[in-house]
């Protein structure tokens, strides 16, 4: 322990490309988290509303949809 000293001394601080470095490391993390938040949307929000969309449009019929709109007297033409 003679040769040990009590005191560390600190590191130099990184002057040059500071910022740089910070800026770099700032955008690999944001577009790292937005490509994950764009993939998770997708998964729970975008491909449940295409599976309803598609539903909705395979029960729907059009021409009972026309006629009880007709019936209703929302067309002035029919």
């Amino acid at each position: 322990m003679a040769g040990e000293s009590a005191v560390s001394t600190a590191s130099k601080p990184q002057m040059r490309g500071l910022l740089n470095a910070v800026i770099k490391r700032n955008i690999i993390v944001a577009l790292a988290l937005s490509g994950v938040a764009g993939f998770t949307f997708k998964q729970l929000i975008g491909n449940e509303r295409k599976r309803k969309y598609a539903e909705f449009y395979r029960t729907y019929d059009a021409e009972k949809e026309f006629e009880e709109m007709r019936k209703k007297g929302l067309f002035q033409s029919c």
